[in-house]
């Protein structure tokens, strides 16, 4: 059921009214094309989240992750993303066959700042390029390649008011409900926690790539 608003914001001009445009430098930051600071960040980082739209409107967020600078920049205006071992659901490039637009959140652990990238995503099989993304002489079978159409990075304020990487002030993550928890609640299945547990351990040490 839908929460009901009593005042909901629904022009751009009622927004700007409440929010009016910033004149600082965040407002003017974006480029078209990945900067040599760009490239600096990517190199060190070893996680990206990924964005995606299907035909229906619904998003997805696929996070993605390997070696610091596991993401190629090809040149300012092309990103390659190897496709690990995974889940084979396929959402995100389910999506992107039917809507290119993507949108990337790259981070990188005890950074503050964080770098978006916006553009088009094209799915490749091309044997070149998964041989450039090999580990242990395993190479991807597919890879994501990007067409950058925006770049800019974000303040570091979400971090900082989160703590997030602020190691003595993270919680105690015991209680944290884990994998095995939400497929158990969510599938119909005869195994039991401890044993859908066990896969996931498993694949985490196993089939990484």
């Amino acid at each position: 059921m839908a929460l009901a608003l009593k005042n909901e914001v629904t022009t751009r001009e009622r927004l700007r009214e409440i929010l009016p445009r910033g004149t600082g430098n965040a407002s003017r930051k974006d480029l078209d094309h990945i900067n040599a600071v760009g490239r600096a960040f990517i190199a060190r980082c070893p996680y990206v989240l990924v964005s995606t739209v299907g035909a229906d409107g619904r998003h997805d967020i696929s996070p993605k992750g390997d070696a610091p600078g596991f993401v190629e920049v090809v040149d300012d205006q092309t990103l390659i993303i190897p496709d690990r071992l995974g889940n084979h659901r396929l959402d995100s490039f389910e999506n992107l066959l039917v809507n290119p637009g993507l949108g990337l959140i790259f981070l990188i652990p005890g950074n503050k700042e964080t770098l978006r990238v916006s553009g088009t995503g094209r799915i490749a099989a091309d044997a070149d390029l998964c041989a450039r993304h090999a580990v242990n002489g395993r190479s991807p079978d597919l890879v994501l390649v990007v067409t950058v159409e925006q770049a800019f990075m974000h303040c570091s304020m979400s971090s900082v008011r989160s703590r997030l990487w602020a190691p003595d002030l993270w919680p105690d993550t015991g209680d944290v409900p884990l994998m095995s928890e939400w497929v158990k609640a969510a599938v119909d299945t005869e195994q039991t926690l401890d044993e859908v547990q066990a896969i996931h351990d498993r694949d985490a040490a196993t089939r990484l790539y």
